[in-house]
Parts: structure tokens; sequence; C-alpha cells
């Protein structure tokens, strides 16, 4: 093709980028804070709340459980009457719908099956939401409300099931058609949840539990919103530019980009190959966090933010290409957390690096076989031009090292072996500090969103030896997640440091793809070292 037409050829596909990227609405969060409804909790009595649904708990599909029993008469009455005709089934999120119960100023009251009473729980509460959630939401009912089941005796029990279930609540509710023409939505949504309880005290907890819930779910949802924008929309630009607009939302977030050309002077030769062989520039975005005390040592995120990964020279099978737009889901899950975090005005100093970069295949690319030159100093050979994400990322850990950390937290899609090894259930945790790791692992089982330390020790470091290099970027078949986190470990010896290895977690198949892990691991550690919750 002649030099002027292909240059013609550029900027038609450019200028049509540019104009389909126009017509992309805004994903920074909007009204009630990012997330679809409003979140309040009441001190009132549930049979004088006037609502659209009032929902209440059942057990075993019959026993009418603390909450119920504490009625007055003529409502526990209705209730007990419909539970004899045995029209609720026993198992957990069945439903039954009543239409004006005497005893209640609610217009409908749904009654919601919490399964086996020895055994119930947070997650069984909020699972049964999602479906109650669900149910309402293609209903007419615009507001519900739930009476919180007194069976949550103590206080940091009802906090995480309330917080679990505002969570659960947004998972129901979330979906992606940005990108869509016609919007295949509710015509009358429902837009408000109140956590009822006649407890003053207990109602202060509660509050508590939906302020952070609101602050995990939506930053779950930016998450989510980013992760499932396509690589010509989501850029590593369009990653600057959301984190420009966070920053603008909050004063004490500072939000900044380096250009490939400040990458280059401090010698960030691993994290520039990888966008060699991409029209698109490479960004290392920066977000500073300043809420805690200005001496106070801050916690570092790193995020993987490859918005596509085609392989580079060492190109991906075709099948299921198109969700390579998710290795990005690292830097996703830092942006969402930070925003959380200053939603919250969290008490604690945090900063977020986010590497963003594309790999294709093109003529400038990485070879099998170059050797680089990381910020550190230490040389790399490049064996596998699809062990990118480790190469963007040593960089981002060197230059973690200025922030003085107290700690340093790596999340990456960043081995198929790990989804091998754990499934979509469970991250992948590795660390050189066992304190860090223990805080990580309890995190993840208080709210939810686990992890499982893999080990890690030299044993597996001669897997990376190189015969040209320093090292090698893969260390053969054998633990491939855990040598991707001892290649990493190489440039994390200066300070504390965690890897998550998300590639099973961030994502899943279906309808809606993203899933916004490891928000709340990330946000439910940070509550706790802010000294939040207990």
């Amino acid at each position: 093709m002649p030099w002027c037409s292909a240059r013609a050829g550029i900027r038609a596909r450019t200028m049509r980028n540019n104009l389909f990227a126009g017509r992309i609405p805004n994903l920074i969060p909007h009204d009630n804070n990012g997330t679809s409804m409003r979140y309040l909790t009441k001190t009132a009595s549930a049979e004088d709340f006037a609502t659209q649904c009032l929902i209440l708990g059942v057990f075993d599909g019959k026993q009418p459980g603390a909450s119920i029993a504490g009625l007055p008469a003529s409502a526990r009455k209705s209730i007990l009457a419909a539970l004899k005709k045995g029209d609720l089934g026993e198992n957990s999120a069945a439903t039954l719908m009543l239409y004006g119960p005497p005893g209640f100023k609610a217009e409908r009251v749904l009654l919601l099956s919490l399964g086996e009473k020895k055994s119930f729980s947070g997650k069984k509460l909020a699972s049964a939401m999602e479906t109650a959630i669900a149910l309402l939401n293609k209903n007419a009912a615009r507001d519900c409300a739930l009476l919180m089941p007194e069976e949550f005796q103590d206080h940091n029990e009802a906090y995480a099931a309330a917080r679990g279930l505002v969570i659960a609540a947004e998972e129901q509710l979330y979906h992606f058609d940005q990108c869509k023409s016609k919007k295949n939505r509710p015509k009358k949504p429902l837009g408000k949840l109140t956590l009822l309880t006649p407890d003053r005290k207990r109602a202060n907890t509660l509050k508590k539990a939906v302020k952070h819930g609101s602050a995990i779910a939506s930053g779950m949802n930016l998450a989510k919103d980013l992760a499932n924008l396509p690589g010509n929309i989501c850029t590593p630009s369009y990653l600057a530019d959301t984190a420009r607009k966070l920053g603008r939302k909050s004063t004490r977030l500072k939000a900044t980009a380096l250009t490939e050309k400040q990458m280059q002077r401090l010698g960030m030769g691993a994290l520039l190959s990888v966008s060699r062989g991409s029209r698109e520039a490479a960004k290392l975005i920066i977000l500073e966090y300043r809420g805690g005390k200005e001496n106070s040592r801050p916690v570092v995120l790193v995020g993987k933010g490859l918005t596509f990964d085609a392989g580079g020279i060492s190109l991906k099978p075709s099948a299921n290409m198109d969700e390579m737009k998710y290795d990005m889901c690292g830097g996703a899950s830092v942006l969402g957390t930070l925003q959380a975090c200053a939603e919250l005005e969290l008490p604690i100093n945090l900063v977020g690096i986010v590497p963003s970069s594309e790999n294709l295949p093109d003529g400038n690319a990485n070879k099998p076989g170059d050797i680089v030159t990381s910020m550190a100093g230490l040389t790399i050979e490049i064996l596998n031009t699809d062990a990118e994400g480790r190469l963007i990322l040593c960089d981002a850990l060197t230059y973690a090292e200025r922030f003085k950390p107290a700690a340093v937290i790596d999340i990456a899609t960043l081995t198929g072996a790990c989804v091998i090894a754990l499934g979509h259930h469970t991250s992948g945790l590795l660390a050189n500090d066992d304190k860090l790791a223990d805080e990580l692992l309890q995190a993840g089982m208080e709210i939810r969103d686990p992890a499982w330390r893999l080990p890690m020790n030299e044993d597996y470091d001669k897997q990376l030896e190189s015969n040209f290099a320093d090292l090698a970027n893969i260390g053969g078949k054998g633990a491939g997640t855990i040598t991707a986190a001892c290649f990493l470990a190489n440039f994390t010896k200066k300070y504390k440091w965690a890897h998550l290895d998300i590639a099973g977690t961030a994502w899943k198949s279906g309808d809606k793809k993203a899933t916004g892990r490891p928000v709340p691991l990330l946000m439910q550690m940070l509550l706790k070292r802010s000294k939040q919750i207990e």
C-alpha cells in the first residue's frame, strides 16, 4: 500500500474510533454514590412503616423468627395465617407475595425464606436478598424495606450482614449496556432499600454498614464498568482520564499519569517494551489519597492495566481472545478501591499505581529472546511475549519505592495457572511478609472475597534463570503462578509486599462478566487498618 494511503487509513480509523468513543457515556459514578439504589436505615416498627413492599424473613418455610414474633398480634396473625397454607417453600430464597395484609401499612409484604434457622448466616441473608431484589426490580414496587432479622445479636455480625446484603443487592442490579443503542432496563426499577430495626443502637450499626457497603459496591461498579468496556474505548489514555476525573471528585485525591517520555527518563525499559507493538501510548497512572497523618506511610496498591492482551508475537489463540480486554481488571480494582476510600474519607494514606498498556503484535513489538532493562537495573530475557504483565508490573513496583510504603500489594490477572489451581472462587496470594499475608487472608474471609496463599521460596527461583540476562520472564510449565510471583519478588525486596493473582476471580463467563473483585477484600483490609471497623 502506498505510504499516503496507509496514512489516510490510519487517520480514518482514528477518526472513527474517536467518534465512537464520544458516544460512550461518562462512567465516573453518578447519583447515589455510583450505586443503582439508595440504601437507608430507619428506626421504626415494621408494621407502621409505609413502603411499597416490606420484606420479612422466614425460616424453614414456616418459622417466623424473632423479628416477626415481635410484631403486634394483628400483623403477626396475618403472617402466620399465610405461612400455615404452606405456599412458601422451605428452600432458601423462596418467596411469597402478600398484597395489603391486615396489620401493615405496607402495600405488599414479601415473605422470604432464609433456609434453616440453625445454619442461618449473613451470607445466606445476602443470597436470599439477591432473589428478592431481582423479583422486585421486575415488579411495580419502586421502594422496599427489610426488617433486619434479630438473629444477628452481635453488632459485628449485624454490621457484616447488612453490609453484605447491600453489596449483594448491587451485584444483582448491575448491568452493562453503555455500548448498546437500545437499553433493556425495567420501566419502573427498584430505587430504594431501607433496613428497619426498632433498636436505635442497632440502627447506628446498620447505618455504618450501609455507608460502607454502598461505597464498596460503588467501587466495584466502577471496576466492572471499566473492565467491561471494549479495548477500543478503554485504552491506557481512557484509564488515565478516568483517574483524573476521580481526582477532581475529592480534595484528598491527586491523580497524575506519566507519559512514555517520562517513563523512558526513569529507565522503565520493561514496561515500555510491552507498548512498542501498539499505537496506543503506555501510561503510568498514579493516584495519591491523603486521608491520614502527614508522616504516616501509605499503603500502595499496584494494579496491572493491560487494556488488551493479544499476546504480542507469542499470539494467543483466537477463541475467546475478546476476553483479553479483562487483563486490566487489576488496574480497574485499584481505581475502584481509591474511589471507595475517597467516598468514605478514610483516615489513611493510600497510593494507587496502574501501569497501563496494550500488548499487540507489530514489527516493533517484543520478540522471544529480546532482552530489556528494567527500572531496577535488572536485565530480563523475554522468552514469551505473552508473559507481559510481569514486565509492566516490575517497573511499577520499583517506582513504588519512592513512596516509602508501609506495604505494597499488587493485583493482576497474571496467570492462567491460577485458574487451574484455584478456579473462579478464590484468588491466589503470595507474599514476602507473613503478617501482611495473614492480614489479607483474614480480610478476604471476613468479606467473602477469599484468597489462598501459595508457597514461594528459593527453589522456584531456579526456574527463572537465564543464560543471557539476569532473569527470564517465564519459568516453564510447572508452578506458573508461583514463578510469576517469584519474578516480581526480585523487585520488592525493599518493602513488605503481597501479590494477588485474580485471573480466575476478576471476571466470569455469562452476561455479567466482570466481578469487581478484589475491591471488597482490599476495602476490608483498609477499613481495618484505618480502624473504622473492628
